[in-house]
This record gives C-alpha cells, sequence and structure tokens, in this order.
C-alpha cells in the first residue's frame, strides 16, 4: 500500500509539469471506492491546476474552481505522461490537461478521486477531518503535544502509530522502522512512554520517513512515481522484512508478529519494553 512516502514522492514528480495547465477534460473508467462527485467529469474542462498538494495520504490537485482529491489505495499509482497509450481496464481516472494526461491506475480500484468545491466544504472537509498532524511539518509536529497525545492511548504504541490520528502517515513499513531507530518495542502501551522516549519516537518518525522520500519511498509489489521511477527505501530497512536475520545493531534474530493483521518486526534485544 503506498505510505506517505510514496505520496510524497509521487507529488513531487508530477507537481511542477502540471501547474499552470488548463483542463481539457476527463474520463473515468470503472467505479472507484467514491463517486467523482460532479454530474458529469466534462464540468472539469477548462478549470486551470493552480498546485499539487499533500494531507495525508490525500494529493490536493487545487483548481482555480475546487480541488479534486486523490487517493491510491491499496494498489494505485499516478502516472503523468504528454502522450500516454490507450487507457487499460485498470486505467480508472485520466484528466488530460494542456501540458499532460494525469492517468490514475489501480488494479484493486481502492483508491478514489474525490471533486470538492474547496477543501473546507464537503466531501474534502469529512475525508479529511480525522487526520493527525503532519510529521514532516515544523510547525504542526510537535514533541510535547505528540507525547501528550500518546499519552491518552492505551492501545499499543504501533497500533497508535498505524490509526493516523495523532500523527498521520506513519505506514505499516515506517512504523516497524522508527520504533527500532527510537528502541521501543512495538507491543508497549502507547500511555506508557515517557516524555524522553516519546522524544526519541518523535524524532525518530522524521528520520524515517524523510529518508523514505529522499530514497524515492518503497516499491514492495508495483509502485512507481508519475515518472515511472521505483523507490529504494526498503532496500535499507533494518527490520522491517528481516525477521530471523541478525540485528544490525547487536546481532539477535529479528522477530515477526502480527498486530491487527499486519506484520510487525522488531529486535527482542534493543527494542525495551
Amino acid at each position: 500500500m503506498p505510505e506517505l512516502p510514496e505520496v510524497e514522492v509521487t507529488r513531487r514528480s508530477f507537481a511542477e509539469r502540471i501547474r499552470g495547465a488548463r483542463v481539457l477534460g476527463a474520463r473515468l473508467g470503472k467505479p472507484l471506492r467514491w463517486p467523482l462527485g460532479l454530474e458529469e467529469p466534462a464540468h472539469l474542462a477548462g478549470r486551470t491546476v493552480l498546485d499539487v498538494g499533500r494531507r495525508g495520504k490525500y494529493l490536493l490537485l487545487r483548481l482555480d474552481q475546487g480541488v479534486l482529491l486523490l487517493h491510491l489505495g491499496m494498489s494505485g499509482s499516478l502516472s503523468f505522461q504528454p502522450d500516454p497509450p490507450p487507457p487499460g481496464p485498470h486505467d480508472h481516472f485520466d484528466l488530460h490537461t494542456s501540458q499532460g494526461v494525469l492517468r490514475l491506475h489501480d488494479p484493486r480500484r481502492f483508491g478514489a478521486v474525490v471533486w470538492s468545491p474547496a477543501l473546507d466544504a464537503d466531501p474534502a472537509r469529512r475525508l479529511l477531518a480525522t487526520l493527525g498532524v503532519e510529521p514532516l511539518d515544523d510547525g504542526q509536529f510537535d514533541p510535547g503535544a505528540f507525547h501528550a497525545g500518546l499519552k491518552a492511548r492505551r492501545a499499543p504504541i504501533k497500533q497508535v502509530l498505524l490509526a493516523g490520528d495523532v500523527v498521520v502517515g506513519v505506514g505499516n513499513i515506517y512504523a516497524s522502522e522508527a520504533l527500532f531507530l527510537a528502541g521501543i518495542r512495538p507491543t508497549v502501551r502507547a500511555s506508557r512512554l515517557s516524555r524522553p522516549r516519546a522524544d526519541r519516537l518523535h524524532a525518530a518518525i522524521r528520520e524515517v520517513l524523510a529518508r523514505a522520500v529522499e530514497r524515492g519511498g518503497s516499491t514492495l509489489r508495483d509502485f512507481s512515481s508519475a515518472t515511472g521511477e521505483s523507490g529504494h527505501f526498503q532496500l535499507e530497512a533494518a527490520v522491517y522484512g528481516r525477521a530471523g536475520q541478525p540485528c544490525v545493531r547487536c546481532g539477535a534474530p529479528l522477530r515477526q508478529i502480527r498486530q491487527g493483521q499486519r506484520s510487525t518486526f522488531f529486535c527482542p534485544a534493543c527494542q525495551r519494553p
């Protein structure tokens, strides 16, 4: 599943190229998770793309009238090409612009393209309302507020990170990696973390996510950016996907457990409960 780093990498790979483009029209394929929100996709024609932002795992295509929210779901990817091939059975949305075609490819159809009149109006307001703070935003991700949010949660810390309401975008791979970097066992109750341990986790989250963006995200199956480039962060993961292999710090065999139907990887020696 594309997580925050993959979505940010995707945004960066086409944002400047589509900025200022005039929308010529749009094509819808098989239905996605939510309806577009317009009676006719042709109603987008004539609008101008102002910029491309991101909130959590939503890409925000801001137009001079309204905004398109795009979500990659479980298996989605975007491409932006001046002259793409004809759409295939898994190409569910094409936005034709004066500078190229933005196409959503999604074999499992859990993605979404939703139009909203504004970010502070429904459906955008409803979709974004429950998201936590942005971890890569210096002004939002405050260590003290992060610790206070954790103190109010009794669930295991990894589950709290995945929930996305304290801090957004720390997906399965990156939660395991950040907890290892901070030396925290993924099963420890979030409310038990002291301020120093929460501060270490805060710093680890920022470091891991920033490094993942630099490496182009993680490509475990078929993720690629809008220019077709794969990610490489998975090649330097310290714990994720390495069950039974020696810890890069202490040499102890790494373990794998299941938490909330997701695989968790950790070092039983380096990560204290």
